[in-house]
């Protein structure tokens, strides 16, 4: 038996265009009549998925590119969103976030709000037929203006509690950092929606100390690089804010050089509250089972330190109390089954 394999986990930090399967996409181009570079899934699978070696971020996000003019109607985005949920269910995970930018989702004839409903029925739909719980969260995009941004938070606050989970900042950290968005994440607050931040991937710790004190984030976003300042390390463990690490997707997008340097290990020693995730199933070539044992194979993580980790993410869930407590007896049943102890 694969222990990992078999193992509850959880996805807190997954992108719903890094994780279209080649076949369905496929099946959108037909539908929506539009021309793919090659016949099968097999051959479309190198212009979705980054090599091993993938050489830089600019590689990895073409991949992004790629998929984004088939995923500008409703249907498409429901089915993708519903097969977000089939492939966590797949892989034992049995609670994901998924995120989004819903503004990617408008070239076309939907507004923010409608990509949202759809994205959300998508994920509804997969918790009912694999009972799997699901929730969105909404990206606003750094490269994005104002309006656009607004647009986005707006929808995102609609269906605040009905689907939606909370909101996100990603894209260009190095060349738009948090501090430009204060004003956008206000909304955020205001409204009572939990933020995430992508922080400390593409530059440095300074952008996770903004992310938290100025824009309200109660979770981050990789975080590989908070380690370059004591002091941010210390205010992410004293407040207790959790870290969305991704390890294959940050080795592949060279936010970090080698699986040596990682600091997971680092931050789990330190105290910081350290989760586990894919990113881009698809762009990355990965899954949670995947991610599992590659701590194994770099960090000689044993059983116990896994259930630590997926300990944290129940933690870390934007669930509120009821339905946090529902996923954690859940995943103690599920462990108790393999002859592992979920910690209280």
């Amino acid at each position: 038996m694969d222990l990992i394999r078999e193992m509850p986990k959880i996805d807190l930090h997954l992108h719903l265009d890094g994780c279209v399967k080649p076949s369905t996409l496929l099946e959108l181009a037909e539908a929506q009549q539009r021309i793919l570079p090659a016949p099968d899934a097999s051959r479309l699978l190198p212009h979705m998925q980054v090599e091993e070696e993938c050489r830089s971020l600019t590689e990895y996000l073409q991949k992004f590119d790629f998929v984004l003019p088939y995923l500008q109607n409703g249907e498409a985005l429901e089915r993708v969103a519903y097969e977000v949920v089939e492939q966590a269910s797949a892989d034992n995970v049995c609670y994901v976030e998924c995120r989004f930018a819903p503004m990617l989702h408008t070239l076309e004839r939907l507004s923010a709000a409608e990509a949202v409903r759809h994205v959300v029925l998508g994920l509804q739909r997969g918790e009912r037929e694999f009972g799997v719980k699901a929730r969105a969260i909404v990206i606003c995009l750094r490269s994005h203006d104002d309006t656009a941004n607004r647009e986005a938070m707006a929808a995102a606050v609609r269906y605040a509690g009905n689907g939606v989970a909370a909101v996100d900042l990603a894209g260009d950290e190095a060349s738009f950092p948090p501090s430009l968005f204060r004003s956008l994440f206000e909304e955020a607050r205001r409204s009572g929606l939990p933020v995430t931040i992508h922080a400390g991937e593409a530059a440095g710790p300074e952008n996770v100390e903004e992310a938290v004190l100025r824009l309200g984030a109660v979770r981050i976003g990789h975080g590989v690089r908070a380690r370059e300042n004591e002091a941010v390390i210390a205010m992410l463990k004293d407040r207790r804010i959790p870290l969305e690490m991704c390890p294959v997707s940050n080795l592949q997008t060279k936010a970090v050089a080698s699986w040596e340097d990682y600091p997971i290990r680092q931050y789990m020693e330190q105290g910081l509250l350290v989760t586990v995730n894919t990113d881009n199933p698809t762009v990355s070539g990965t899954t949670m089972s995947r991610e599992f044992h590659m701590l194994v194979k770099h960090f000689g993580f044993i059983p116990d330190e896994l259930v630590q980790l997926v300990a944290n993410s129940i933690e870390a869930a934007f669930l509120d109390s009821s339905e946090k407590e529902e996923l954690r007896q859940t995943v103690a049943r599920r462990m108790e089954e393999l002859g592992l102890s979920l910690p209280y």
